[in-house]
């Protein structure tokens, strides 16, 4: 049964933040389907990236630091967008997923979860996904959350 399908764009103004997306859950849950896609992953404009690159050494480095970080700063490219999920039950926190894949196909059962998830009994009533957008280096950045149940505990 499909509980959520969520489309949602961020901006580089996102990055740092948190969305919590609550849900329903029923009784009769046998597993728990999450499947986060986004896009894109990879910032492709080289100059944008050197000057995101450069207003980072000016915050986090020190200035006499920084000549040289920029001189190496190649091998930090290419810069990525970061989304990533955790999950909440009506009892608490089920985990998270801190995976720097742009598609992360996850599930929860009482007999088994994906790493980073704990298996355990789906107890029906409100539920919640926390999108971590943890940086966001693109003008844009398209996700799409789908949340939905199968009867069966099984993979």
């Amino acid at each position: 049964m499909k509980l959520l399908d969520l489309q949602g764009h961020a901006s580089p103004e996102d990055s740092k933040t948190h969305i919590r997306i609550p849900f329903e859950l029923d009784e009769g849950c046998g597993k728990l389907n999450l499947r986060l896609q986004y896009a894109p992953k990879t910032l492709e404009n080289r100059e944008k990236a050197i000057q995101l690159l450069k207003n980072s050494y000016d915050l986090y480095i020190l200035p006499e630091n920084r000549e040289y970080a920029m001189e190496n700063a190649d091998r930090h490219l290419p810069l990525k967008n970061l989304m990533t999920l955790s999950l909440d039950d009506t009892r608490g926190y089920r985990g998270a997923c801190h995976r720097q894949d742009e598609l992360q196909e996850l599930f929860v059962s009482e007999r088994e979860a994906s790493p980073g998830l704990t298996a355990g009994e789906l107890v029906p009533g409100s539920w919640s996904v926390t999108l971590s957008l943890h940086c966001i280096v693109t003008d844009t950045c398209d996700y799409h959350l789908q949340i939905w149940t199968t009867e069966e505990d099984a993979i």
